[in-house]
């Protein structure tokens, strides 16, 4: 007889199904990527006491307490003491709250799914002493937040979150030209969309942050009914964007739907790649262990 083994619990806690029966979002956000860390063979964390890193030219603005007056009586020249929380990786999360991250075909919806991996994300970087902040986005920028390496940022992050209710359809072109006006200082922007929209015009507006020095990872959330239309009787076809309908029979249309969407996709895979930026799908099926390891991959780039 085989010995009965026991289920692995980082496993459970690395499920979305199982995840999104949990309760807040700063429990599941703990659970994962405790969960995660503890499958990893070297942790990822860089301790949590704010320590000396370098000096700085002081500029207008600085605090007058940070200047070091002992650099000042050997130079002459005012100089602040830069701590290592100002030097780490700054990063925005940059999230769809259009309609059609509404959707599920039976599971998690698409912006439950990356409300959660955006809230293992931000736990994650904040463990890491790195600054994170939160953009909430469809037609505008619906919601701005600065990044910051404090302790209380998680639950400024994440009541945020929990709080936006998808609405509106999707157009990055202008809230990204906006945001990359806004984020002066070169980071890590993470954006986590359905990108149903025009790729070429999805393209157009990332290549804003390039532009600006910035380095862009994308997760392309997507429902496995999206990717599959896996149905076996007729339906009607909602667009959670503008409401339109259409009746259809699934596996009259799935030929020619599949090859639209992995038309997309290949679009997507090709212009993006030409253009230096991470992108990955990702299901509401997935196991939030691979888009957080893409994280740190990028962040391990990074140094």
């Amino acid at each position: 007889m085989n010995p009965v083994k026991k289920k692995d619990s980082r496993i459970e806690f690395l499920d979305p199904e199982v995840v999104s029966r949990l309760g807040g979002l700063e429990l599941i956000a703990r659970l994962v990527v405790e969960g995660f860390i503890t499958g990893l063979h070297r942790s990822p964390y860089h301790g949590f006491s704010v320590e000396f890193a370098e000096h700085r030219p002081y500029m207008t603005g600085d605090e007058v307490k940070f200047i070091d007056w002992k650099v000042w009586a050997k130079t002459d020249r005012f100089y602040v003491k830069e701590f290592e929380e100002e030097t780490n990786l700054r990063t925005y999360i940059i999230l769809d709250s259009s309609a059609s991250m509404n959707y599920t075909s039976g599971g998690v919806t698409k912006f439950r799914y990356s409300v959660l991996l955006a809230s293992a994300l931000s736990y994650l970087m904040l463990r890491q002493r790195d600054a994170v902040g939160l953009v909430l986005f469809d037609e505008e920028v619906r919601l701005f937040i600065e990044p910051r390496a404090a302790r209380k940022q998680l639950r400024v992050l994440l009541k945020s979150m929990a709080d936006a209710r998808p609405a509106r359809r999707t157009r990055p072109i202008d809230p990204f030209r906006e945001l990359a006006g806004r984020i002066k200082r070169r980071g890590l922007v993470i954006v986590l969309s359905d990108l149903l929209t025009d790729p070429q015009e999805v393209t157009r507006a990332l290549l804003y942050f390039k532009h600006q020095n910035h380095e862009v990872v994308v997760f392309h959330i997507l429902d496995p009914m999206e990717l599959e239309l896996d149905m076996q009787q007729e339906a009607l076809f909602r667009d959670m964007e503008t409401g339109e309908t259409v009746r259809a029979v699934p596996w009259e249309i799935q030929r020619d739907y599949l090859g639209s969407l992995n038309e997309m996709i290949d679009s997507y895979r090709r212009e993006l790649r030409s253009a230096l930026i991470d992108y990955q799908i990702v299901t509401t099926r997935v196991p939030f262990v691979e888009a957080l390891t893409h994280y740190l991959v990028k962040r391990a780039r990074l140094g």
